[in-house]
């Protein structure tokens, strides 16, 4: 067993200039950078920003180590508890922010919301906005997938869990977010105190959100009354002994799912689109499985049992393109992990997207193949090369969430229409708390033939 660090790249530096210089070219484009590490040093690489110990982790049984068994070691760190550089700046003390007894707390308080027979209640909503939307597309025309899909998932979010109308307010967090996505991935030397131009955008984005979340605390609030939503269930929820959520508490709860809740699950469509657009027989296959199953009806969620390609396809775009590219622990204590020390503070990144498409766990590791998932072979890969949730304890509470609406708009839109990529056009992804199309997804669309004949199907919400 090791037991020295690894070898790793030098490119940091050992002063605060030079880290800051290197960090500025870094996140440019990490995924080029952590790819050709990968390939020089291997799975698992070594190396240090100042005084801190730094891991960054393409190994599935170095995933398992961090994510479960030694989940009580490994918290969250700077990068998510800092409310001067973390995204505690802008989600508070959430779920995704906090540790020990307290995440324990507001986990058990969070959890009934995504219990599968409520997550169940939201498919046909998630189906009903998606036809909304689909009213305002027509055949020929050129639209950026990207704020299509985030506006989307964005309302689905706000009326699921908080019940309440977001398409006023989808500018301000598509801003708020843009914002959250830059303000982590920025290297800086200046005190958290200075006003430079990205501290200010973060100022006016955190005002943003709070003027939003709190809209929603303090209506309900007012009526007092249990819609059966996450909202309700943070205003109301008393823990064992007796007490209840702050307004600050469930606000920040509140921007920490609606932020999370929409963005993420809006990239995964992003990156299947993108995929489908490039591989015909694969969207073929699809239209195929769709056409037979629902015959131009809008899916519902007992369908989803009944198109097993429409899951594949999305697990695949996961894999190839996951939405949470790379995850962080923070060694609370000094321990080992598969015979490498860290010491108390080391930073170990879990590079997801790496995992995903690690040679030795993954056959044809870059190409989109949702076969892959029929396959019986596939039940002996590693359990911890495929992550796109995280795993262990703190893995993503929305999960199941995420996968079913995922799956219904995919099924919902497909059925319509195929998404063009324009010619010459090339989409970069940017790789930063999430990956999204660096500069938007502008797609061309084209209205199926097998529905031109099929009338709109009527929604509730129109």
């Amino acid at each position: 067993m090791p037991s020295e660090f690894p070898p790793g790249p030098t490119e940091m530096g050992e002063g605060k200039w030079q880290n800051y210089l290197f960090y500025r070219k870094f996140f440019k484009n990490p995924l080029d950078y952590v790819t050709r590490w990968m390939e020089t040093y291997g799975d698992v690489w070594h190396y240090k920003v100042g005084e801190t110990h730094n891991y960054s982790v393409a190994n599935p049984d170095m995933a398992y180590e961090l994510f479960v068994r030694q989940s009580k070691i490994f918290i969250k760190g700077p990068a998510y508890t800092s409310r001067k550089s973390g995204l505690a700046r802008f989600m508070g003390e959430g779920l995704v922010t906090s540790n020990g007894d307290f995440w324990k707390r507001q986990r058990r308080l969070v959890a009934p919301a995504f219990h599968a027979m409520r997550v169940h209640a939201y498919a046909d909503t998630m189906v009903d906005y998606t036809l909304k939307r689909l009213a305002g597309w027509h055949d020929g025309a050129i639209v950026d997938v990207d704020d299509e899909m985030m506006e989307l998932t964005l309302n689905i979010v706000a009326r699921t869990l908080f019940d309440a109308d977001a398409s006023s307010t989808v500018s301000q967090v598509k801003r708020a977010v843009a914002v959250v996505q830059k303000a982590n991935n920025t290297a800086s030397i200046l005190p958290h105190w200075i006003p430079t131009p990205l501290r200010l955008r973060s100022w006016r984005a955190n005002e943003a959100l709070d003027k939003i979340v709190y809209g929603f605390i303090n209506e309900r609030r007012k009526t007092g009354e249990d819609r059966g939503d996450l909202l309700s269930m943070l205003l109301l929820a008393e823990d064992a002994d007796g007490e209840r959520m702050t307004d600050l508490q469930a606000r920040d709860e509140a921007v920490t799912l609606f932020l999370a809740g929409h963005e993420t699950t809006a990239n995964t469509l992003n990156w299947t689109w993108w995929l489908l657009a490039q591989h015909p027989d694969v969207e073929a296959k699809l239209h195929a499985e769709l056409d037979s199953v629902l015959a131009g009806r809008a899916p519902k969620l007992e369908d989803l049992r009944s198109l097993p390609y429409t899951d594949m396809v999305i697990k695949e775009a996961l894999r190839l393109m996951p939405a949470v590219w790379s995850v962080s622990r923070t060694a609370s204590e000094d321990t080992e992990v598969c015979g490498y020390p860290m010491p108390r503070g080391t930073a170990a990144q879990i590079m997801i997207y790496l995992l995903h498409r690690h040679p030795e766990h993954w056959k044809q590791p870059k190409d989109f193949l949702p076969e892959r998932w029929a396959d019986p072979e596939i039940e002996n890969r590693h359990k911890y090369a495929y992550v796109p949730f995280a795993a262990g304890p703190r893995i993503c509470i929305g999960n199941s969430f995420a996968i079913m609406e995922a799956n219904l708009l995919l099924a919902t839109i497909a059925q319509r229409y195929q998404l063009r990529l324009l010619p010459g056009l090339e989409i970069k992804p940017a790789a930063l708390i999430t990956m999204y199309p660096r500069d938007g997804l502008p797609m061309r669309l084209e209205k199926r033939a097998s529905c031109a004949a099929i009338a709109p199907e009527a929604s509730p919400l129109h």
